[in-house]
């Protein structure tokens, strides 16, 4: 099929890049023209497992290309996917701004019949909006569909080549078929397509997201009773997740979650709840424990430093979460500034996101090239992302580099009885807190 992809950040780089692997023709516009000549180059700007192969695979088949020129894109596909981003606005609610933007120039440039279809996350209702700017713009026929994506970043791939599932909102059979066919190289082994009218498509994509961090800031909220009174929700986690009813995804405490989507997803989700008289208690409560997270974790650092001149922190870990560079919302850089606000400096190191992350942070942070030289001089070390290469470091090195063996654990990656044999006084999210003599705090 003859496919064109709109906007070239996470979600429209990775559809192009594995329609384009399953056999299609696919053209992927953006509007930043330096990021479309890297691209061309098949220089990938983003850190995302397995994205840069299949992107010079498909530029060296001649399936996929880049270009800034929407209209000629549009012109030359069959289905057109609208994948920008659609931010928070002041108010809480999704900027569509560049959705609509992208909207109305495929309703200027469609020759004849083509399918729309949306990955970008955006409230439930947009189709309808949609479908009238395009249908006062031209007289030409065409279809609009909801298909929501479903991708985590630092498995991005993956999840497209091996979906859950995929969400088909349309209300044409043709169309429906259409769809089949082109996600067809991704069902060989079951058929996890689902379809659907639009606005239920819509309303999927911010259920799905609302209930994973859910159970994320449900079990940090277990976590902190359970560091209150004295049990380990380690042992929680895993008897709670062994219901099969309710499954170990998603139940891991810790700094809280960030990112580009559960944050500002959670925010328009209680939007749409406001415009339509619903208070949304449940989404509410999940972002106020989410904030309350960040700041209890930030502060028991801060804390145990109180009145003290010339702290340093080893901080490891930047990114929001594991195998993306993306810092947006990301718990670790909500932390650093803390610190740092509160008179401490900070040395850190992200195995991809040193680099967003200065962006982010400013001269005011200091980066170290690899885990173990940021913490050359540091008092303590505050573990915040759960990169692999921080699950099991070498004790040792780490308490000859400290000043003091101190280990604040955000991720909860390591065992306190080992850390206590190793001369560690350690702290982590809702298990008891040890020091070297093995006494609880």
């Amino acid at each position: 099929m003859k496919i064109c992809v709109i906007g070239s950040g996470y979600v429209g780089l990775v559809t192009g890049a594995c329609l384009a692997d399953s056999g299609n023709q696919v053209i992927c516009v953006d509007s930043d023209k330096e990021k479309v000549l890297l691209l061309s180059k098949g220089s990938v700007p983003i850190h995302e497992p397995g994205l840069s192969e299949l992107v010079q695979q498909g530029l060296k088949r001649g399936r996929l290309r880049f270009t800034t020129d929407i209209k000629q894109a549009v012109e030359q596909s069959l289905i057109c996917f609208i994948a920008v981003g659609t931010p928070s606005a002041a108010d809480g609610s999704a900027d569509l701004s560049a959705v609509m933007a992208v909207a109305q120039q495929i309703g200027k440039s469609m020759p004849d019949y083509r399918i729309i279809a949306t990955k970008s996350t955006v409230p439930v209702g947009t189709c309808k909006t949609i479908k009238e700017l395009i249908s006062s713009l031209t007289p030409v026929p065409f279809d609009y569909v909801s298909n929501p994506e479903f991708l985590k970043e630092g498995a991005a791939v993956e999840d497209f080549q091996s979906p859950d599932r995929i969400i088909v909102g349309t209300d044409n059979p043709a169309v429906r078929e259409i769809f089949r066919q082109l996600y067809a190289p991704f069902m060989r082994r079951n058929s996890r397509i689902l379809f659907m009218d639009p606005l239920s498509a819509e309303m999927t994509k911010y259920a799905a997201n609302a209930m994973l961090a859910t159970r994320i800031s449900f079990m940090n909220e277990i976590a902190l009773l359970c560091e209150a009174v004295g049990a380990d929700v380690e042992l929680v986690r895993q008897g709670v997740g062994s219901d099969h009813r309710i499954g170990g995804s998603f139940l891991f405490p810790g700094v809280g979650f960030g990112g580009s989507c559960f944050p500002k997803d959670l925010r328009a989700l209680v939007h749409t709840g406001r415009q339509h008289g619903l208070p949304m208690l449940i989404a509410s409560a999940v972002q106020k424990v989410n904030q309350d997270q960040h700041d209890w974790f930030s502060r028991k650092v801060i804390d145990y430093f109180h009145g003290q001149d010339g702290v340093t922190v080893a901080v490891w870990g930047l990114a929001f979460k594991a195998r993306t560079d993306d810092v947006r919302e990301s718990p670790a850089v909500y932390c650093v500034k803390r610190f740092l606000k509160a008179g401490l400096s900070v040395k850190a190191y992200d195995p991809a996101a040193n680099q967003t992350a200065l962006a982010e942070l400013g001269s005011d942070l200091r980066l170290a090239c690899d885990a173990y030289e940021a913490l050359e001089g540091a008092d303590a070390l505050v573990v915040l992302t759960d990169w692999q290469e921080f699950r099991n470091p070498d004790l040792e090195i780490i308490a000859k580099k400290l000043r003091r063996p101190v280990v604040f654990d955000g991720r909860n990656l390591y065992d306190p009885l080992i850390m206590r044999k190793a001369g560690f006084e350690y702290y982590c999210v809702g298990r008891p807190a040890v020091n070297p003599e093995g006494k609880t705090r």
